[in-house]
Order: C-alpha cells, then sequence, then structure tokens
C-alpha cells in the first residue's frame, strides 16, 4: 500500500514542526492555528462533535449561570474551537441548558465572548441509561482499561448506541447542510457517526480521535459487534490515537475481525474501496492560557481562601483531580498515602491531601462501589493520623468550575495522577502548565499516554503501595534546587507541544488523505 504524496508531506510537516519544537523556544500559539486554518482549511466549516460539552448552563439561586467544565479533553477542545470558530456539536447535559438555548440548541460560546456556536442534542432517560451508561461505559469503557472490571454486553443497548449516534450525525448534517465541512469526531461514544456521516454522501473530511486506550486484539474480540464498530471508525478518513502502542492495537484488532488490507509500515487500512489512514498524536493544554491563569490575582485569591478554609496554613498540600472512576486509581492513591504516613511519620501533621472527585456514572454499581471504597479510605487516614488544622484527606465531590480548580493546581506542592489505565490524562499536563513558580511536584502512575513525555515526573505504580508511598516520600523531600529543576524540565515538555500542535497535526494529517484509494482489482482481493 503505498502512502499518497500528501500524507507523506502531511506527515512530513508534522515532524519538521516537532524538530523546532524540540530545537528552540517557539511556542505554537492560539494565532498560529489560526493562521493554518485560513491557508488549509479554505473555506470549509469546522464542527467539533463530542458527547460531553464544553459549558454547561446550571440553575442557581442568582439566576442561570454558565460553567466552564474542567475536563482535560473539553478544555483542551475549547481551545482549538475557540481558534477555528464553526460548531460544536455536544450532548446538553445541565439542568438549565435547555433554558440557555434557543429553539434548535444552539448557544454562542464561550459565554461573554463568543467564537463558534454550541449545537446541543438532548438524551432522555432511556438514552442516558442505555448508550451512555449501558453500551458507552458499560461496555466499551472496561473493554477499552485494565482495570479488572468485566465489560457488559447488551443487545439493547446496543441498538440505543447505534440510535443516538445517528441523531449525533443528524445534527452535524443539519449544522453543515449543503457546505463542504471539516468534522472532528471525539472518542469512543460515536464510533458510528462517521459511517452515518459518510452515507450522506455530503463533501465531507472526517477525523476522529480515540482519546482511550485500544486493547489488544485478544481482548477486542469480545466485543460481539465488534466489526460493525470497527466499520464504523473506518469511514473516517483519518483516526488518530495517543499513543503508538494503541494505534497498533486497533491495526491489529482490523486484521484480526475484518477482510481488510491493514498496513501496519504505512499505518493505514484500505477496504470496501476506500482507505483509513492511522496515526499517533499526543494532545496537549493551552499551557499558556492556564499559566496566565494560575498568575491571575483572582486566583491568588482563590490559593488563599482554600488554604485558609481548609486549615492549610503552614500544612503541605497534595492533590488529586479526577472524576470518580475506577479507572482512575484514587483508592490506590489513598492507600498509598495511608502508608507514607505509616513508614514516614515525619509528615503526619505535615502533610494533608484534597481529593477532587466530580461524581460519574453513579447509577453504575462499579461507580458506586469505587466512591464508597474511596471515602472509607479516607475516614480511616483521617482516625489514625489526625492533624490539628483539619481533615488529612479532604474529598471534593461536586463538579469543579475549571477557573475555580487553577487555584488548587497553584497551592498543591504534589499533585498525583495514579491511574490504573489511561489514553492520555490531561490533568498531569494541566498541573504543571499551572506551576509557573516551578514550586510543585507530579507523581504519576506509567500506566497513563503523558508518562510518555513526562518522563522527570516521579513515576509510580498505582499497583505498587510501596513504591507510591515512597515517591510520594521522594516528592515531598527532594531539595528545593531540584524540585525547581525537575519542573522547569516538565514544564518545557509540557510548553514544546500544546493543544495547538496537536490539533495542527492531527489536521494536517487529514488534509493530506485527499487521495481516495481504488477499488479493490477483481484480481487483487482485499485480504486480511
Amino acid at each position: 500500500m503505498e502512502l499518497p504524496d500528501r500524507v507523506r508531506e502531511a506527515l512530513g510537516r508534522a515532524a519538521v514542526r516537532t524538530g523546532l519544537r524540540a530545537a528552540g523556544p517557539r511556542r505554537t500559539t492560539q494565532a498560529d492555528l489560526v493562521d493554518w486554518s485560513r491557508e488549509h482549511l479554505r473555506g470549509r466549516r469546522f464542527v467539533v462533535v463530542s458527547n460531553r460539552q464544553p459549558y454547561s448552563h446550571v440553575h442557581t439561586e442568582d439566576g442561570i449561570r454558565a460553567v466552564r467544565n474542567a475536563g482535560g479533553l473539553t478544555v483542551a477542545l475549547d481551545a482549538l474551537t475557540r481558534a477555528l470558530g464553526g460548531v460544536w456539536v455536544a450532548h446538553g447535559s445541565g439542568d438549565a441548558d435547555r433554558d440557555a438555548s434557543d429553539v434548535t440548541g444552539r448557544v454562542a460560546c464561550p459565554p461573554g465572548n463568543p467564537a463558534y456556536t454550541l449545537r446541543r442534542i438532548w438524551l432522555d432517560p432511556v438514552d442516558h441509561a442505555r448508550y451512555y451508561s449501558g453500551l458507552s461505559n458499560g461496555a466499551l469503557w472496561p473493554l477499552c482499561h485494565i482495570a479488572f472490571v468485566r465489560p457488559r454486553f447488551l443487545a439493547e443497548e446496543w441498538e440505543r448506541y447505534v440510535e443516538v449516534n445517528r441523531r449525533f450525525a443528524d445534527a452535524v448534517l443539519d449544522e453543515v447542510g449543503d457546505e463542504p465541512a471539516v468534522v472532528f469526531l471525539q472518542d469512543y461514544h460515536l464510533a458510528l457517526v462517521a459511517s452515518f456521516l459518510r452515507a450522506s454522501g455530503r463533501d465531507l473530511r472526517i477525523a476522529q480521535f480515540w482519546h482511550v486506550p485500544w486493547p489488544n486484539p485478544e481482548v477486542f474480540r469480545i466485543l460481539p459487534w465488534r466489526r460493525e464498530l470497527l466499520d464504523g471508525l473506518l469511514a473516517n478518513d483519518l483516526l488518530g490515537f495517543h499513543t503508538r502502542a494503541h494505534a497498533d492495537n486497533f491495526l491489529q484488532s482490523v486484521a484480526d475481525a475484518l477482510e481488510a488490507r491493514v498496513d501496519g509500515t504505512q499505518r493505514a487500512v484500505e477496504r470496501a474501496g476506500r482507505r483509513t489512514w492511522v496515526g499517533d498524536f499526543p494532545i496537549g493544554v493551552d499551557a499558556e492560557e492556564i499559566g496566565a491563569l494560575a498568575e491571575m490575582p483572582a486566583s491568588a485569591a482563590g490559593e488563599r481562601r482554600l488554604r485558609h478554609g481548609h486549615g492549610l496554613e503552614g500544612t503541605l498540600l497534595g492533590l488529586g483531580v479526577d472524576r470518580m472512576d475506577y479507572t482512575k486509581g484514587i483508592p490506590e492513591r489513598l492507600e498509598a498515602l495511608e502508608r507514607l504516613f505509616e513508614k514516614h511519620r515525619r509528615w503526619i501533621g505535615r502533610f494533608a491531601f484534597v481529593q477532587v472527585a466530580a461524581p460519574t456514572r453513579i447509577e453504575l454499581e462499579e461507580y458506586r462501589d469505587v466512591r464508597d471504597r474511596t471515602v472509607a479510605i479516607a475516614e480511616r487516614i483521617n482516625r489514625r493520623f489526625p492533624r490539628g488544622g483539619g481533615p488529612t484527606v479532604t474529598l471534593i465531590e461536586r463538579n469543579v468550575d475549571f477557573r475555580e480548580l487553577v487555584p488548587y493546581y497553584r497551592a498543591a506542592d504534589v499533585c498525583a495522577v495514579t491511574s490504573l489505565h489511561d489514553g492520555m490524562n490531561l490533568v498531569a499536563k494541566e498541573y504543571v502548565a499551572a506551576c509557573t513558580d516551578l514550586e510543585g511536584a507530579l507523581v504519576l502512575s506509567p500506566f497513563t499516554g503523558a508518562a510518555r513525555e513526562l518522563e522527570r515526573a516521579f513515576i509510580a505504580s498505582p499497583f505498587d503501595r510501596e513504591g507510591m508511598a515512597d515517591a510520594f516520600h521522594h516528592a515531598l523531600s527532594e531539595d528545593a534546587e531540584s524540585r525547581r529543576a525537575r519542573m522547569s524540565a516538565l514544564r518545557e515538555s509540557v510548553l514544546r507541544r500544546t493543544v495547538f500542535d496537536w490539533a495542527i497535526d492531527v489536521l494536517d494529517a487529514l488534509e493530506g488523505t485527499g487521495l481516495r484509494a481504488p477499488a479493490p482489482s477483481p484480481r487483487e482481493p482485499a485480504g486480511r
């Protein structure tokens, strides 16, 4: 399978940009992405599609308030969509979203400084139970994460997943009309959308990014609808993953399940007369915006308030920021913290930990179990190792606006990102971006995509309680000069590859997919 010149050139440009980032201080900015779009999109509309929305509207005592959702993916994509304009299609989940939107579900974003249109679609309770909690998070999520939770496969959940994916596609087609467009699909909730878009016959260039791990073929083959899911993803022109290993697992899964020509060297799949290119593009964050937010007087004031509110004056602070999800390793993290106090008693009363854990998928038993375990361990630590100013472990179980989260990043002496299995985990990069004074330390699981880039972090396995306890101890004990040098190196990594680099690399590669493969010759049928 020959690599088309346009794809080769796009990948070459990405390599050149990577070399330039490594060689010098030049940073890719939002303005660079805007310049790129003017040169390359050439009148095509830009549409982002994800299950989760970047902004929610909620009812408060003072009226409707807009909340900037704190998930790493939505924050990163918000920066991208503000740069490119266009439309973002997502599920409207806020309790005031309908009131804040027009009759078609549209609302201008960001609130107060609009740069794009958010088009909300609505899910009813059955949609949520079967498409979201069911197939997406009861089947695909555990299938893709090695967290030892058994996936559940129910036909009615698959049928509703197909139907909701069709509705997302219909919303995209409604937005683009007959105009040519670039459609950028996000993640495992929407694996079939590209196939519905392709069937419309519209002039669409389609890319999808799979933000979670892709399992090896031996694991993936247990999915009853694996062929349908793969065909849905192969309707994209380009399919992206965070790591080479996940991209390779996808290619191997296609070779195992479908009649297709799979070229592992050129990283492409040819099936039914069309070609899909597969690449690895590690995502970054808008490091400059996060750094600027961290240095604002409002963030400094927020840090003072949270230290006072939690009785943290004169106390070192550890921080975790996650959804209350069994893949994030929150109970394992707290058990390592408990072991830290057992082994290194000097930290008792001198080190406190705040765990921000946004509730998620509480209708699923596995998520209720991880919440119960987390609460029980936190209570046990607080009984065993009391602290004068307040609890040793504080759980914040609510969704936190990203602007409220930045002061926690500022305040944290140590941030722990200890996932059991993760695609990237942008919390690690957000924390490093917020450490503009270099006064911080990152304890990081090797089972995150971020660990491949942030090698100067304190790397510790969440499955090794002793090792993670020691990582906490080393992070707290490191001398000031070494700590600042370590954080400086981490910041260089985060600043060198931002969300704008990621977007340009993905879209540049997508632009190079314009050449279509011919239908297979009768004398050369597609093979495994």
